[in-house]
């Protein structure tokens, strides 16, 4: 299955204690159908207390961000702030080559299917 989000993207969470939570996406891993957003899924992690080259503390209970399924999040629509479905539209490119010539390549853009508008 491939992945409409991207690492950037603005999403809101439709599903789970999350629910209508609006966040930026930090991080994807296509191959477990994974996203980490900013302030979604919030857990605290124990980490051992140790000690930098510096002497400065560094562990204890660190609140982070887990990664939640790609399928409870949509990409918000910039035109009106709504979550929407993602579509592409092929687009037209004019490449060059190393040598200076020209050569004409399809390119897939990812466009917004609640208002048509480019993503």
């Amino acid at each position: 299955m491939a992945l409409n989000i991207r690492k950037g993207d603005l999403v809101q969470v439709i599903s789970g204690k999350d629910r209508g939570v609006k966040g930026k996406v930090i991080e994807v891993y296509p191959e477990a159908d994974r996203v980490i957003v900013e302030g979604v899924n919030r857990i605290k992690k124990h980490t051992k207390v140790g000690q930098n080259s510096r002497g400065a503390k560094t562990g204890g209970i660190v609140t982070m961000e887990a990664p939640i399924h790609v399928s409870n999040v949509m990409i918000v629509d910039p035109e009106d702030g709504r979550p929407t479905r993602v579509g592409y539209r092929k687009e037209t490119v004019e490449k060059r080559r190393s040598d200076g010539s020209t050569y004409e390549a399809e390119r897939s853009v990812r466009v917004s299917r609640r208002t048509g508008k480019d993503l």
